[in-house]
């Protein structure tokens, strides 16, 4: 599974791991969505539905590219530098490629399912 991030005019696409967290975000895809700034290494977005984390593996080792969710407050999140890991934070996937443009989002996103 595949997902684009489309913002203010560029595009990072992530490949999703096999988890029940990553298929549940996958079937809520296209969103258009406010993206938000967390801390000083990541953005984040409230999918519509919390997702499920039964049978997804803990993010032990968040780096930049790394696409988690962090079931305490039901958001995703986009790493732009290494972070580490934290309780409660699962791993979604991994950038394949536009991950320099992480930092620079802003706004309302586009997230669409890729073929």
């Amino acid at each position: 599974m595949k997902i684009s991030v489309n913002s203010n005019g560029n595009t990072t696409v992530y490949e999703l791991n096999n988890s029940s967290a990553s298929q549940e975000l996958y079937a809520q895809l296209p969103l258009s969505i406010k993206v938000e700034n967390y801390s000083n290494d990541e953005k984040i977005f409230y999918p519509p539905n919390k997702l499920t984390t039964s049978n997804t593996s803990l993010a032990k080792n968040a780096k930049a590219g790394t696409l988690a969710y962090y079931a305490p407050w039901g958001d995703v999140v986009m790493f732009y530098k290494d972070f580490g890991s934290a309780s409660g934070l699962y791993e979604l996937g991994k950038v394949l490629w536009g991950a320099e443009y992480i930092e620079d989002m802003s706004g309302t996103i586009t997230i669409d399912k890729m073929e």
